[in-house]
């Protein structure tokens, strides 16, 4: 719950997309079917009435049963995956007890939470650093889920904590633990004692919040600040809270005190107060829409409550507002999304600036001091602050390097230059986080990538990380030892480049007959960048499958400009440059368009969904869709929707619904694939999804393969579905179903593709 230099944790932003990678993530009451504040009715002319709306009742019967029919199907279709050999190695993986304890540090203990075969819901438990260090350091558990669900009759899902911190010297003694039934981004969040080990009673004052997508932070040690569903009118269009209220231990919730209200066409609002490197602050977060919020700002002030006046205003922060705002002790950091020009310069999308918090109030930006500035083929991936320096992970056209700033004080940073090979090698990555910036200057730092597997390191940023000491190290899951990963670049339709990485046999020949399956996403400016995944090694790369990696447009793998370049009406790009891949892997003769298959999930399902329908079919054999946007005319109707217009656009609006109608998969089947004189063919195609999705609605995928179903069999000659009945945007909620909807997968692109 420590983020970054401090940054106020989004949910609904960090949360959306899925990548189809391996790993992801029973209805305590009904799930809703739209934003609890309805959008007004559209004068639009849209498509023809819908006859298959029926299908968006996520617990209908006759929707039930459908779903049940076609899962039936689809394993005896495919067969059993629990019978598999892929089964068992994607399971043995995922329970495997050589996996990395990853830990995080609260106050003088480490704690880790742990998925095994004989605790298959978590284990939440903690050690020192001391034993850590060791081959097999001591657990003291905190929290067994698993008997915590069979005691409480709940299917409860792991969603984190928000700790307790008071600044200097603070015990680190409570957390508010988030709780999610049967995986859904809809949660219980419950007080809970780490010295008793316990929840707090509600008779005794602990802090309780029912079911709903909340948000809930401590202020001080009786009070939080709640986002949550509180009764008609408090939610927004997206169903995310647009009330933040203050409410104090002992008193019902019934009785918090309201202390901010964003609008209800806003996406969410939220409302933190932090201690960072001896400052205390306060912000107001209204999240206009996904890109675009407006931060206002008090300082901290733990002495008095929310609402007293003794607190202060708040006032707006004169910053671009899609800027990303944090702070740093008592600086601020801006990271830019557009060009700004002030105080005479022009700064680039994608750049990182500092300069006093006070001067940044204050409206005076004479003295920006600039961290980072993008070049067409690097970009700022993510950052993370101990307590004197800021590291930053930039990428140099998709490889990762690690950049350090020390923070002297008074606005002022200084750059410190890490050693030669800080670079990672072409099909790798790193990942740094700060161990405890509120006294240290210690990283986790964590080497991966595609055919490396994990190692986690402890490093400091004073000598920029050039002394680590190798704590952990993840065994080899696969045979690697005859593969390879190289790196290559496709030529899109418009000219741009698009990188795209292999992982291949070595000896594989270039005659157009491997078995590929192409990934990508394209979308909220989120990058691929290498990972190891011991299930795609285990249940494909062995059995001389390629595994292809698209760095498409719609992704932050160049920054800003990237994503805006396939924003809204450029989204065709997108799925040109993924098209253009395939072409030149067919081109390259690594495989042909009957070996080649493609796979995406959340936004990525978009993505494939458009390679189902648009002139790129004929480039696929196959084509595996997960948890999928497909209705573009509703999908601001459904669940959280309505939060990502500012990436595709509003269908209401006629000049938008006349491109998004051309990207929106379930209405090209009519519109084109199946009008008069078409010569399009479907691949065959597996959906996957789960009925707790509570982020992207399982209707999308139901209704595009009723629709298909319904086709002529001679043009559409496979359609598969199968859906999760517990799950939520992953997919899955335990390491069982995560390896029976993988183990699925892998069977249907055999089957398929070789």
């Amino acid at each position: 719950s420590l983020r970054l230099m401090r940054r106020p944790f989004v949910p609904w932003r960090e949360n959306f997309g899925l990548v189809a990678s391996m790993g992801g993530a029973s209805p305590a009451r009904p799930v809703r079917l739209h934003a609890s504040t309805a959008r007004a009715s559209s004068t639009l002319q849209g498509p023809d009435p819908d006859m298959l709306e029926w299908l968006e009742e996520v617990n209908g019967e006759e929707a039930l049963e459908w779903v049940k029919a076609q899962n039936l199907r689809a394993v005896a279709t495919v067969g059993d995956p629990e019978k598999t050999e892929a089964y068992r190695r994607i399971l043995d993986i995922l329970d495997s007890t050589e996996k990395i304890a990853y830990v995080g540090r609260l106050g003088s203990w480490y704690y880790n939470f742990w998925q095994d075969q004989h605790h298959e819901k978590g284990l939440w438990r903690r050690t020192t650093l001391e034993s850590y260090r060791t081959d097999n350091p001591v657990w003291e558990t905190v929290l067994d889920l698993d008997e915590l669900a069979k005691k409480e009759a709940v299917s409860w899902v792991w969603g984190g904590y928000e700790a307790l911190a008071e600044g200097p010297g603070s015990p680190w003694d409570r957390v508010l633990l988030t709780l999610s039934p049967g995986g859904s981004d809809a949660v219980v969040v419950r007080e809970f004692d780490l010295e008793s080990l316990s929840f707090v009673p509600e008779e005794q004052g602990g802090f309780v919040v029912p079911e709903a997508k909340s948000t809930v932070r401590y202020r001080t040690r009786d009070e939080v600040l709640v986002a949550t569903d509180f009764g008609e009118g408090s939610l927004t269009l997206s169903g995310y809270p647009r009330l933040v209220k203050s409410w104090k231990r002992g008193t019902p919730l019934s009785e918090a005190v309201l202390v901010f209200e964003g609008a209800t066409e806003d996406v969410a609002s939220d409302q933190v107060m932090y201690f960072d490197r001896g400052v205390w602050h306060e912000l107001q977060i209204q999240a206009v829409d996904f890109y675009t919020t407006i931060h206002r700002y008090r300082p901290g002030c733990p002495e008095h409550a929310a609402e007293d006046a003794k607190c202060g205003t708040f006032v707006k922060l004169p910053v671009p507002e899609d800027a990303m705002f944090e702070t740093f002790a008592d600086a601020a950091v801006l990271t830019l999304r557009s060009d700004w020009t002030i105080a005479g310069q022009r700064h680039k999308a994608g750049s990182l600036l500092s300069l006093l918090l006070a001067d940044c109030i204050a409206g005076d930006f004479s003295k920006v001091r600039v961290l980072f500035e993008p070049s067409a083929r690097t970009s700022l991936q993510s950052s993370s602050g101990t307590r004197n320096f800021l590291v930053l992970k930039v990428l140099d056209n998709v490889k990762a390097e690690l950049r350090y700033w020390e923070y002297r004080g008074a606005g002022d940073w200084e750059q410190r230059l890490a050693a030669k090979g800080a670079a990672v090698p072409v099909g790798c990555d790193v990942q740094i986080s700060s161990v405890w910036p509120d006294d240290s200057d210690d990283l986790w730092i964590v080497r991966d990538g595609y055919l490396q597997p994990d190692t986690l390191q402890l490093a400091s940023a004073e000598d920029c990380g050039a002394t680590p000491e190798n704590l952990k190290a993840k065994p080899a899951m696969f045979d690697a030892s005859r593969l390879m990963v190289e790196q290559l670049e496709a030529v899109s339709l418009d000219g741009t480049k698009v990188p795209y990485f292999v992982i291949r046999r070595k000896d594989m020949p270039h005659d157009g007959s491997a078995p590929t399956l192409l990934d990508g996403y394209g979308g909220f400016e989120i990058a691929m960048t290498p990972g190891y995944s011991a299930a795609v090694g285990a249940a494909w790369l062995e059995s001389g499958g390629v595994k292809v990696i698209a760095n498409i447009r719609g992704g932050g793998e160049f920054g800003p400009s990237w994503h805006q370049a396939a924003l809204r009406d450029k989204r065709h790009r997108a799925y040109e440059d993924f098209e253009a891949v395939g072409h030149d892997l067919v081109r390259r003769g690594i495989t042909s368009p009957a070996r080649l298959a493609c796979i995406g999930g959340s936004n990525g399902g978009l993505l494939v969904g458009n390679m189902l329908t648009r002139e790129g079919a004929a480039l696929f054999g196959a084509v595996v869709c997960q948890v999928p946007l497909l209705d573009m005319w509703r999908y601001h109707r459904l669940l959280a929707g309505a939060s990502w217009m500012a990436e595709y656009g509003d269908p209401d609006k006629p000049e938008d619904w006349a491109y998004l109608r051309s990207i929106s998969p379930y209405h090209r089947l009519n519109d084109v694939c199946l009008a008069a004189g078409s010569t399009w063919r479907c691949p065959k195609v597996l959906f996957t999804t789960s009925t707790k999705d509570d982020r992207v609605h399982p209707g999308h995928a139901r209704k595009m393969v009723r629709r298909l179903l319904d086709g002529p069999s001679e043009r559409i000659p496979q359609v598969l579905y199968w859906e999760n009945i517990l799950g939520g945007h992953g997919g899955a909620a335990d390491n069982k179903q995560r390896a029976f909807m993988w183990a699925l997968t892998y069977e249907f692109l055999r089957a398929t593709i070789g």
